[in-house]
């Protein structure tokens, strides 16, 4: 007896036939977005990482709303000098006649784009090399070892006040640049040393013999497999970006006219801040720096679990 079935009835199952799966809202995303999600949720997971994100995330904001944050304007020397904190200057005034709190506002901008810019920088191209080197052994390999060597032989501090003193541009970019160049061997010879490990692999054996290019093995199967790595030398990039812009703001070998932490530290050390007893010039700009690299090193304690699946059980 057969059954009569109409067009608003769905058909009858065949055995063996592929059934389809609807998929959820997750497959309507953007794969990379996935994995930021997945790689923030991974560290949100991680108790200082967690602080550090908040420190991090609290500095952006003050970073973006600094023109209406601050009560008035950075470089203004309308106010008294040496003036001390009270209702109108919440952190005093320093020699200029300039607002240290709204100073410090603004200051976060350039310290947060050094450190960020730097940091990328100095893993952008130490990833590509590191992991070229790595993977090409034979003339490649030895030319770029050669280069990284050389590099780090060179004491990193002297190097970056040679190149900031003789560059006659003093912007902000220069000093992203110099530390960019100063710091990016470290992070080149670690990676380096992760992929030659990883060549040896079965899979990335297979990828070879299967006739797969040579950036796509390294850029697909051997980079993720270092996501943990990379993002661990961005962060120490970062907080090492920060402390070495402080420094030639401090030694007077940044721009002068850019409002900086660094800045604050230069005229509150030009001005002898601590002799006229105007410790909070001092005090404050320190303290963010300090908060700011002691944020990407918290950061940094929850990277491994981004590529290590026992740390995130755990």
């Amino acid at each position: 007896m057969s059954v009569l079935t109409t067009g608003a009835n769905p058909p009858p199952e065949i055995p063996g036939a592929a059934v389809a799966i609807p998929l959820g809202g997750e497959s309507r995303v953007p794969g990379p977005l996935r994995f930021l999600a997945r790689a923030f949720a991974t560290l949100w997971s991680n108790g200082k990482a967690r602080i550090g994100l908040c420190i991090i995330g609290v500095m952006i904001l003050v970073a973006l709303l600094a023109p209406l944050i601050a009560p008035h304007s950075p470089t203004a020397t309308t106010f008294k000098p040496y003036g001390d904190p009270s209702g109108t200057n919440w952190f005093g005034t320093n020699g200029n006649g300039q607002d240290v709190f709204s100073q410090m506002l603004y200051g976060a901008r350039i310290s947060l784009l050094v450190g960020l810019a730097a940091g990328f920088g100095a893993v952008r191209y130490p990833v590509t090399l590191g992991l070229l080197s790595g993977y090409r052994t034979g003339v490649i390999d030895e030319v770029i070892s050669f280069i990284t060597s050389l590099v780090l032989v060179i004491p990193g501090i002297p190097l970056m006040i040679i190149l900031a003193a003789y560059l006659q541009s003093r912007s902000t970019w220069t000093i992203v640049l110099v530390v960019a160049f100063t710091s990016w061997a470290t992070g080149a010879r670690v990676i380096r040393s992760q992929a030659a490990t990883l060549r040896t692999r079965d899979f990335i054996t297979s990828a070879a013999f299967s006739g797969e290019r040579l950036f796509r093995i390294i850029f697909r199967e051997i980079l993720p497999n270092m996501t943990s790595l990379v993002a661990a030398s961005f962060f120490s990039a970062a907080t090492a970006a920060v402390l070495a812009e402080a420094s030639l703001e401090f030694l007077g070998l940044g721009n002068p006219n850019a409002v900086s932490w660094g800045t604050i530290l230069y005229y509150a050390q030009q001005q002898n801040a601590l002799l006229t007893n105007q410790w909070l010039l001092v005090f404050a700009p320190g303290l963010a720096i300090a908060l700011l690299a002691t944020a990407f090193t918290f950061i940094n304690f929850g990277v491994d679990a981004l590529s290590n699946p026992r740390l995130r059980e755990k």
